[in-house]
């Protein structure tokens, strides 16, 4: 008999995978976790039915929420990261050497413990001692520190159940505040395809609290449609304007300095949602 995952991505698609075994299954406080092992992308946690993360394509979401704004920021020695529990966000921020600080804030303990036994490459890092592991509502945090980040990242689910907050005009202002004078935020903002209407709010939201506001996309295959966003909000600093020298050469398997400015041309059809 065979065994098959389905994520039901919107009302009318899915995306199904064949599947050997559950490796793990809880009920959180927060939501449902389950981790499973695939045969086309190895082992693959989901939250509440969503597709999360895998051992096959986790490099390119967790590179690119990264390296962009790490990249652009001259100087940047305390990340933030919100949401994030499986450490690969913080595995990346870790490959920069200046930066001092790298803070994990997650509402739910369950996922960092299970990340760091299961993924053991992507959340294997969570224990070096530049990192500072909260299990703390993001929220509440940002509002707790202000003017302390150079960089804070929101690596969230989807906009559902404990996330929802994490998409909100007054998040991305704590945030705008939680930042240093010349401070970056970046966030996912899901899919073109099938979020059009919440990355046109969120995209208008960031615009309106910081001076420059970019969308850039990349290619995720277990992600919906295998087209996701990130929108970047900078106090200062244009990841367009960068210059070249600046660019580091990591050891990465998508991010490159080429790359840096390329996923800022977007699709015309994106590129409208954001005019």
């Amino acid at each position: 008999m065979e065994l098959w995952y389905t994520e039901k991505q919107t009302e009318n698609h899915g995306i199904t995978t064949k599947i050997t075994k559950t490796l793990h299954t809880e009920q959180t406080e927060f939501q449902k976790l389950d981790i499973i092992e695939t045969k086309q992308f190895g082992r693959m946690l989901v939250l509440d039915g969503m597709v999360m993360t895998t051992d096959v394509d986790e490099f390119v979401y967790h590179e690119m929420i990264v390296h962009i704004a790490l990249n652009t920021h001259p100087n940047p020695k305390k990340v933030l990261v919100v949401g994030g529990g499986d450490g690969g966000a913080i595995r990346e921020i870790l490959k920069h050497p200046e930066v001092e600080k790298a803070v994990l804030a997650e509402i739910d303990g369950r996922v960092i413990e299970t990340s760091k036994e299961f993924f053991p490459q992507i959340g294997g890092k969570l224990t070096d001692p530049r990192v500072d592991v909260q299990v703390v509502d993001g929220i509440k945090h940002i509002h707790d520190h202000i003017g302390t980040y150079d960089v804070i990242m929101v690596d969230s689910t989807e906009p559902v159940g404990p996330a929802v907050g994490l998409f909100e005009k007054g998040f991305y202002q704590g945030i705008y505040d939680a930042l240093k004078e010349d401070g970056i935020l970046v966030a996912q903002t899901e899919s073109p395809w099938f979020n059009a209407d919440l990355i046109r709010r969120v995209f208008a939201d960031i615009k309106s609290i910081f001076p420059i506001a970019r969308l850039y996309t990349v290619s995720i295959p277990t992600y919906p449609s295998g087209l996701w966003s990130f929108t970047l909000g900078s106090k200062k600093h244009d990841p367009l304007q960068v210059e070249d020298s600046q660019l580091k050469d990591l050891d990465t398997k998508y991010y490159s300095p080429r790359i840096h400015k390329s996923v800022f041309q977007l699709p015309k059809f994106v590129e409208d949602l954001v005019k």
